[in-house]
């Protein structure tokens, strides 16, 4: 069965999104939410409403030699507020690199770049 899903690179000022399905296993940006609190969960809430993904999956990122820092809480907060909102399975990837790679590609949106990035990564990790 064929699932979709949305993923988030969580910024405390931006939040980059893509989308993909386990079908295709490619993951496309779609853009960044410029909004914080109740004001980027209404926007969320509008994007699974468009894209009914069956699950999501929220980047956390960590120092290169796997050290947590000050936005790896954050983000891990944020996907606990996504699952609890939302009722959505969310799934925590690794996000390290996901700057830097999505910055080689030079987007035109590098938040949702990045967001495909980590979504690509997910399915990579996940055959």
């Amino acid at each position: 069965m064929t699932q979709t899903l949305l993923a988030f690179d969580f910024g405390t000022r931006r939040v980059g999104v893509a989308c993909g399905n386990t079908l295709m296993r490619q993951a496309q940006p779609l853009r960044s939410i410029a909004a914080e609190g109740d004001a980027r969960f209404a926007q969320i809430k509008k994007l699974i409403a468009e894209w009914q993904p069956d699950a999501l999956v929220v980047g956390v990122p960590f120092h290169p030699d796997g050290a947590a820092h000050a936005v790896t809480e954050q983000a891990r907060r944020f996907a606990r507020q996504l699952h609890g909102r939302f009722q959505l399975q969310v799934h925590e990837v690794d996000e390290r690199y996901s700057s830097v790679e999505a910055e080689r590609d030079d987007p035109d949106d590098l938040d949702a770049a990045s967001a495909a990035v980590i979504l690509q990564q997910f399915f990579n990790e996940n055959p």
